[in-house]
């Protein structure tokens, strides 16, 4: 049976979805400028904002005592130009957006990638993936509370009459962004990517502006500034390279959100908006902390002339809020690969778009991170503290990226060793020091996005682990249908009019809904469908490739029904064509059954009761497969069967 559920959202015609989706970069070029501005408005305003905060933090890490020297800011700026120009242009755009899994990017879709290059398909990689996505949902919980709450922080610049305020104003403002999740990331697009246009050609224009401060800061683009502060601060060196991380972060929702828009929309808006103007800025606060020393404390914000303040801090309010956005519609996309890769339990999932597959929205994820990112601001109020608790679970999903990339070069790419080997050794000399220099935060608040990490670690190896269990279960007790056939064939029990059919994930083997039918009614009715719905890699599927009939004998046949991941299936819809076949199909005398498995603890399970007891709360937590697949609720008998796993 099919994992994932969809909307209400009505799919377009087959011709247009196959032309629009077949390869995400193969997009009509009338769209193709609209997919860059939404790339704008969902991908990149969390990598976008981080100029309010991150140069800021980097100055107050440098300079413990006080004081700064002008080494030390170029030294700063030297490291955040490097670590964009490495970590996202050259890592990101031009190699790991590559590794996608038929359009699809994410950790997830990169763990798939490299675990079917093996025919054992290794448990080990599983591990890997399962860390990377806690890690993920870790930043994607981190950076709404800590965008938006820099940016209303803006406010007390302009008077510190708002400063008892900022904490309400941030949640009543997160709460909105999540109530409005359900109406899809297009039209989300559609309303923030001009707003994020505008923001990144305003931070380029009054970086620019602040450049002629002081041209010497340009120098800082000689790696040597960025050496030498190492050299001459080991003391803070590393605390400070912790904090320049924060200027990439928002690099891996470049990935996550590989999905939404494809590869080339999502290259070009870095390469020829995000990417500059975001030099601009950092080098534009570079000269004016060279020429105001005093402005320190918040230059981003104190750069601004007195017209320009209360405009920036709405428009800067406005870009947190679509910052928060590249996380959030990342983690829908990863919660869907996690469902379709059973690391969780079927979620209702609502396709938002029909131009691009990837577009999704779950409800359930959408109120978990609500949730957790209010909590988060109640708890550390300030975006400083928040600070110290970004940057370990991304520099751990990047480091997790890396690893898996490598096995991608080798396994599937065909690279020679030594090339890969070299290419990602490279990586992860970057990845490993920021990942140490981001552990030091753990007790000033990066517990918290570790926490979170496990407890995402925990769910998912658990759903493993007990879907393995319960499925060894259920398989010891599995009889062949053509077993069960026969001995009806021989000894037919009573026979009813009408039709039933029951639903089954294994066609192979007799569904356990007849089992208990015949066990409890002996009963049979004149025709059964062993039906098995299966969802296809492709967002559609043509009439003639619908339906796969294989008779078994004059009562039973096998149906397996085929719908694309961007069709919403109806069962009694697509049975409804056979009548063109000649097989009578009456929703009216068709009966569907479906086997409800009540699940228990067992003291002698494999794994600890607390365990099980936490599979069995996530099996319930699953959607229902009634309404998925649109059968009338009065033609649906279930049959309850208890399993002790």
């Amino acid at each position: 049976m099919a994992t994932n559920a969809t909307s209400g959202a009505q799919p377009a015609t087959e011709n247009e979805l196959r032309n629009n989706l077949s390869d995400p970069d193969a997009v009509h070029k009338e769209t193709y400028p609209v997919l860059v501005l939404g790339a704008l408005g969902v991908v990149y305003g969390d990598i976008g904002t981080s100029p309010i905060y991150a140069f800021r933090e980097a100055l107050h890490a440098a300079s413990t005592d006080g004081s700064l020297l002008r080494a030390d800011v170029l030294g700063i700026v030297s490291m955040i130009f490097w670590a964009l120009t490495l970590i996202v242009t050259v890592k990101y755009i031009l190699f790991v957006l590559r590794a996608d899994n038929d359009g699809e990017g994410g950790i997830l879709s990169l763990m798939a990638l490299a675990r079917e290059s093996y025919k054992t398909r290794p448990r080990l990689i599983l591990g890997i993936g399962i860390v990377g996505a806690a890690l993920f949902y870790g930043d994607a919980v981190i950076t709404p509370a800590i965008s938006v709450l820099s940016a209303i922080e803006g406010l007390e610049i302009v008077t510190p009459a708002f400063t008892p305020y900022v904490v309400p104003i941030t949640i009543t403002i997160l709460l909105a962004l999540f109530s409005v999740q359900r109406y899809g990331t297009a039209r989300m697009a559609f309303f923030f990517g001009p707003i994020t246009l505008a923001w990144f050609l305003a931070l380029g224009f009054f970086g620019l502006w602040h450049v002629f401060d002081d041209l010497s800061v340009l120098a800082a683009v000689n790696p040597h500034y960025g050496f030498d502060y190492i050299v001459r601060n080991q003391g803070t060196a590393f605390a400070t390279i912790g904090t320049v991380f924060l200027a990439v972060t928002g690099a891996e929702a470049l990935y996550a959100d590989l999905g939404h828009f494809g590869r080339r929309p999502i290259s070009t808006a870095w390469m020829w908006i995000v990417f500059p103007c975001l030099l601009l800025n950092y080098f534009g606060q570079g000269a004016f902390v060279l020429a105001h020393g005093e402005a320190a404390k918040n230059p981003f914000f104190e750069m601004f002339p007195p017209w320009a303040l209360l405009p920036m801090v709405i428009l800067a309010t406005a870009a947190t809020v679509i910052a928060s956005q590249a996380v959030i519609s990342g983690a829908y996309s990863l919660s869907r690969q996690a469902v379709q890769l059973n690391l969780l339990p079927r979620l209702h999932i609502a396709h938002t778009s029909e131009k691009q597959s990837g577009q999704v929205y779950l409800p359930r994820i959408n109120f978990l991170l609500g949730l957790v990112v209010v909590l988060l601001v109640l708890g550390f109020e300030r975006s400083t503290n928040l600070a110290a608790a970004y940057g370990i679970a991304v520099t751990g999903n990047m480091l997790v990226t890396t690893t898996l990339l490598f096995i991608v070069m080798t396994r599937i790419w065909q690279w020679r060793f030594w090339v890969a080997a070299f290419t990602t050794a490279c990586f992860l000399i970057i990845d490993i020091t920021f990942v140490g220099a981001n552990l030091i935060k753990v007790i000033d608040g990066g517990w918290a996005s570790l926490l979170i990490a496990i407890l995402i670690v925990l769910i998912m190896s658990t759903w493993v682990k007990g879907s393995r269990q319960l499925q060894k279960k259920i398989g010891q007790g599995d009889v062949p249908l053509e077993l069960i056939s026969t001995k009806l064939a021989q000894s037919p029990p009573t026979i009813v009019p009408g039709t039933a059919v029951f639903l089954t994930g294994n066609p192979k083997s007799t569904p356990v809904a007849l089992m208990h039918s015949l066990k409890h009614y002996k009963v049979l009715h004149e025709r059964n469908v062993i039906l098995n719905v299966v969802t296809a890699p492709s967002p559609v599927v043509r009439k003639s490739d619908r339906m796969r009939i294989e008779p078994i004998d004059d009562r039973f046949m096998q149906i397996t029904l085929t719908f694309g991941y961007m069709e919403r299936p109806n069962v009694p819809r697509t049975l409804a064509i056979f009548k063109a076949a000649g097989w009578k199909f009456d929703i009216m005398t068709t009966s569907f059954f479906l086997s409800r498995r009540s699940l228990r603890a067992s003291p002698r399970s494999d794994m600890p009761f607390w365990q099980d007891k936490l599979f069995i709360a996530l099996a319930r937590s699953a959607s229902d497969a009634t309404e998925y697949f649109q059968i009338p609720t009065g033609r649906v008998v279930e049959i309850g069967t208890q399993v002790t796993i």
